[in-house]
């Protein structure tokens, strides 16, 4: 089984390299991050066509979040609960796999902007609150996969300057400690479970030749639950679509399991 997550930075303008890309790699499952549209514009017959039912939770010009799956979905849960937010950032849904139920969480994180600010400080306060939601998911369900453009690069290795970066956005000490807290409900980072290529990025900007010269940051993540850790038998970053012409600044990460 495999679970990929990609934040396409619009998906209107990006749909037929989504397309494109599941032809290619037919995963079980997609989470999309930074749709850019409303719900009523989301293309369901497209995806449907391509074997995909999905469950999306959108809006105008920002943000925006969806669930693509070749398996049934059930249970869906929009943005945190409890948390007052008119931002689409978090759906969860329920995959009846053949190896049985899957929780899966997707989530497009707050930038947060600058350490200081207004947008951090509501960064820190989202990402206590989805801290509280994830725990009392993974109580009811074991079987629990978190992902999404966690807009956090959690170790210097993750970070293509971190020196010269150090305590700005992404890579701050409070942004890092919220991620570490997550690990220790009990997820694991599968990209980290397997040796990886030095400078393994997810993300690098459009300025400054910044893919090219491998300017870039790794803040697309895909966590596991202790159930499923064991079944990870490899997770990968897909350069691929960022050569594409008019490509997302971030890169698919997929996640492959065994049963």
């Amino acid at each position: 089984m495999q679970i990929a997550t990609w934040n396409v930075n619009s998906l209107s303008v990006r749909l037929p390299q989504v397309l494109a890309w599941l032809a290619a790699n037919p995963v079980d499952a997609l989470c999309l991050q930074e749709l850019k549209l409303t719900d009523d514009k989301f293309p369901h017959d497209a995806l449907k066509e391509a074997g995909y039912e999905a469950v999306a939770f959108g809006q105008k010009t920002y943000n925006g979040v969806a669930i693509l799956s070749r398996h049934p979905m059930r249970d869906v849960v929009r943005n945190i609960p409890a948390f007052g937010d008119e931002q689409a950032r978090v759906i969860a849904a329920t995959l009846d796999t053949p190896a049985g139920p899957l929780r899966l969480l997707n989530g497009y994180f707050v930038n947060g902007q600058e350490p200081g600010s207004e947008k951090f400080a509501y960064k820190m306060r989202w990402l206590q609150a989805l801290q509280d939601m994830v725990r009392a998911e993974m109580a009811a369900h074991p079987r629990l996969v978190l992902v999404g453009d966690f807009n956090v690069a959690p170790e210097d290795r993750d970070s293509y300057d971190p020196e010269g970066l150090r305590e700005t956005i992404h890579h701050t000490t409070e942004e890092r400690n919220h991620f570490q807290a997550l690990l220790a409900l009990g997820l694991t980072d599968a990209f980290r479970m397997f040796e990886q290529p030095e400078k393994s990025y997810s993300w690098w900007d459009y300025r400054m030749l910044g893919f090219q010269k491998n300017r870039g940051l790794r803040i697309d993540h895909i966590l596991v639950s202790e159930v499923l850790k064991p079944t990870v038998t490899a997770c990968v970053v897909d350069r691929a679509p960022r050569k594409n012409p008019q490509p997302s600044d971030h890169a698919p990460v997929v996640v492959t399991m065994g049963a």
